[in-house]
């Protein structure tokens, strides 16, 4: 499992390939280094509606697998793809690392007042 954020750059339609599979594709814009990467990625079969309600521009947090397959070509030459095929999709706002920062130091300090409070004089 792979894990990115970054922003939206373009939002595809559902594409159904055959009555068993849809994709719905998705180019991100990882911009955390000096060099930012455009990536294309995909939602499969019912996370396609996933990407309901977001929009380019909207900022981020993917969740994804990578995935590689071989295909032999009509003339026998073989080729590799690789798919980003994406699971999970959120849309970030201004406050969700405070607040999970917030939340974090609240859970550690939580749970550094229990460890203290505990001398009940056994060696273990």
């Amino acid at each position: 499992m792979f894990e990115i954020k970054g922003q939206l750059k373009t939002v595809k339609d559902t594409q159904v390939v055959s009555e068993k599979f849809k994709k719905r594709e998705f180019v991100l814009v990882d911009d955390s280094t000096e060099y930012p990467q455009t990536l294309l990625l995909q939602l499969a079969q019912d996370n396609c509606d996933k990407l309901n309600g977001l929009k380019s521009g909207d900022r981020v947090l993917v969740k994804f697998n990578l995935r590689g397959r071989e295909w032999t070509n009509p003339q026998g030459e073989v080729k590799v793809f690789n798919t980003l095929d994406a699971w999970f999709i959120q849309q970030e706002d201004a406050n969700t690392s405070v607040k999970g920062g917030i939340e974090k130091n609240f859970q550690e300090d939580a749970i550094n007042t229990m460890v203290d409070s505990q001398d009940d004089g056994l060696p273990f």
